[in-house]
């Protein structure tokens, strides 16, 4: 059996940020050189994916799950180590992350499709078929900044499901919008990871999605891994913990 080769390789990685809360312009002087606390969203952490693989990312809030997808995807920077995506396109499926608010839903297809590397060509073939998945009619014309978070989340998972990439990185999504879309994203979603070839990573509180779709997921605990395997083993400890922690 041949040997699956690894598609995301994250290595030594460190992400910082500083705590701005607590920053006084008065008392910095007004050179906005502020002594805020410095947080470490991400500290350490060092993993591979292989190709195919649907691994599940679980932690409480602040955890640094969403900060580490985010570097993943090449929105955020190291300031230590290392994100080997080896060549594979990516795509991040995350409310908030990606439109430009001011252009129609109609503009930020095409946006978001040339950011993913297709051509204007390339996108006017599928366009069609996103407006009709994201089932947002007349609204698809309309500036994205008039729409609600689950008019945004359709646009967002019928762009990124129908615009197929070989990294998938999903963020919460497939809990935002009505019953029928989330059962329809549920299914989509499902197809699209039976593909041997795709890799995606979910970032979800549902343990059920994480058991349901994922190979093994990874427990992020203050921006350092705290288990890596299997869903059902990792979930029913987190979940315990959880219960524990309130």
């Amino acid at each position: 059996m041949k040997k699956k080769e690894v598609s995301i390789s994250v290595k030594d990685l460190h992400i910082y940020y500083r705590d701005m809360r607590r920053f006084s312009l008065k008392k910095s002087g007004l050179k906005g050189k502020g002594t805020g606390r410095i947080v470490k969203a991400v500290n350490g952490v060092s993993f591979d994916i292989n190709e195919g693989e649907i691994v599940g990312i679980c932690g409480k809030n602040g955890s640094g799950k969403s900060t580490l997808l985010r570097a993943i995807s090449g929105i955020f920077s190291a300031d230590k180590g290392s994100i080997d995506l080896h060549g594979h396109s990516i795509s991040l499926l995350s409310i908030g992350v990606g439109f430009q608010r001011s252009l129609t839903g109609y503009e930020n297809i095409f946006l978001s499709g040339m950011l993913l590397g297709y051509s204007k060509d390339e996108i006017e073939k599928k366009v069609d078929s996103i407006i009709e998945f994201s089932e947002l009619k007349d609204f698809i014309y309309k500036p994205v900044r008039s729409y609600s978070s689950g008019m945004y989340s359709k646009l967002a998972f019928s762009i990124t499901a129908i615009l197929e990439t070989d990294i998938m990185l999903i963020d919460e999504v497939l809990s935002v919008g009505d019953i029928h879309f989330k059962q329809k994203s549920y299914n989509k979603m499902k197809e699209l990871i039976s593909d041997d070839k795709r890799t995606v990573i979910i970032v979800s509180h549902n343990s059920k999605t994480l058991i349901d779709l994922c190979d093994k997921v990874i427990w992020l605990h203050e921006g350092e891994i705290k288990k890596i395997g299997k869903p059902d083993v990792i979930m029913a400890e987190y979940e315990e913990f959880m219960k524990n922690e309130g």
